[in-house]
């Protein structure tokens, strides 16, 4: 199989050999492709209870439990500000 890298992807790839954390681009794929698996298997495993979590946020959302827009961005916000 023959992948075309686009710039952004090859500048990911070389950012990643410049922190030393990698030999080569293939390391680095290697290691991108492995994080998208476990990724995929972790939704997969909780698909369930996301799609519960979904329907219990549109039922709240329909009895009118939800908050303002701007009550959801100013808690974004807050967020994003958040010391970790």
């Amino acid at each position: 199989m023959k992948i075309t890298l686009g710039p952004k992807q090859e500048q990911v790839i070389a950012e990643a050999l410049q922190s030393g954390g990698y030999r080569s681009p293939d390391e680095v794929i290697e290691r991108a492709l492995e994080v998208f698996q476990s990724e995929e298997v972790w939704l997969h495993e909780h698909r369930d209870a996301i799609d519960a979590k979904i329907r219990l946020g549109m039922e709240q959302l329909d009895r009118g439990e939800g908050i303002s827009e701007d009550e959801l961005d100013d808690a974004l916000a807050r967020l994003e500000s958040a010391p970790e």
